[in-house]
């Protein structure tokens, strides 16, 4: 009784998996291929994909129930098996671009205007770091290297992706640690940090260490800090790290959007200077070529053959 349990669980899952993946995929690229607003060239073609998708379903469930008393008067082994075999081949033979395609166009399906506007913000760190030099890359890759042991535990420690905060250091003092014109300190070029998030931090240092030069506690300061603004900006990663960037002063990025009536990241643009308007493009442009690197061995060319949809796949640190 249990292993013929285990066995029908087991043939559900795969099904699952395999219809989940099927429904994703094939309604992404409906939608992609039908969009637009008119009835006859849009509308109509894609609820009739959906028709379809949906008799296609019925059509093969209906042949795999007689194939199944088939298989079973074999061995009761055969039908789970051949089902999570098929899932395992989708998954490992399907190549991995064109599903991430799918994905993505599915989520805009779904998203609406939500993920419309998440995806132009991607598009703006693509075509930012499109625009990165790559010799200057490799060199800000390099200077990273002595400083990745504090970033990692500092990100680690509150839960922030280590890419994101490397991109992070880059954007702020290119790995030249200094003591720069308008007060920032070290890494993360630490300016005035929320009070409670410097108390918070010197709880886990001795007063001794608490030295901004110091790059362990700056990376935990710069981590701190940027995990504070994420938890004020609800977890939106463009708005936490224009709040960084602001800063604490004359009531932050929370008044300034007030008085603009701003709701979001998109709206709040037009009313900043180029410079933080900028601000969370150019660090997650640092942070994807951090992730690039890693991932990867080496920086990749963004318009270089099929890159494009490689470097989509591996998807935007903390986004």
């Amino acid at each position: 009784m249990f292993l013929d349990i285990f066995l029908l669980s087991l043939e559900c899952l795969g099904f699952v998996v395999v219809g989940m993946a099927a429904i994703i995929v094939s309604l992404g690229y409906f939608a992609n291929r039908f969009s637009g607003t008119g009835f006859l060239d849009s509308l109509l073609p894609f609820a009739g994909g959906i028709l379809g998708f949906i008799l296609l379903a019925a059509a093969l469930l209906s042949v795999w129930k007689r194939l199944r008393k088939w298989l079973q008067g074999r061995s009761v082994l055969l039908p789970p098996a051949l089902v999570i075999g098929l899932a395992l081949l989708i998954g490992g033979f399907v190549p991995k671009e064109h599903f991430t395609r799918g994905f993505g166009y599915y989520r805009t399906l779904v998203g609406g205007k939500e993920e419309a506007g998440r995806v132009t913000l991607a598009h703006q760190v693509y075509a930012a770091y499109r625009r990165l030099e790559t010799v200057q890359l490799v060199k800000m890759v390099n200077r990273a290297g002595p400083y990745a042991e504090v970033i990692e535990e500092a990100a680690a420690a509150y839960g922030l992706d280590i890419d994101l905060v490397k991109g992070l250091a880059a954007t702020e003092s290119s790995f030249l640690p200094r003591t720069s014109a308008d007060g920032g300190h070290g890494l993360f070029q630490i300016t005035q940090a929320p009070a409670a998030v410097t108390a918070a931090v010197n709880k886990i240092f001795p007063a001794e260490s608490r030295r901004m030069e110091d790059p362990r506690y700056n990376a935990f300061l710069g981590a701190a800090t940027l995990r504070h603004y994420l938890g004020e900006m609800k977890g939106d990663l463009f708005l936490g790290l224009l709040a960084y960037n602001i800063g604490p002063a004359n009531g932050g990025l929370r008044f300034i959007m007030a008085q603009y009536g701003a709701t979001d990241f998109i709206t709040i643009q037009p009313y900043l200077l180029q410079l933080p308007r900028d601000y969370p493009i150019r660090v997650l442009s640092y942070s994807l070529a951090f992730r690039i690197a890693r991932m990867e061995g080496r920086l990749l060319a963004y318009e270089e053959g099929k890159n494009a949809v490689r470097i989509q796949g591996l998807g935007i640190p903390g986004f």
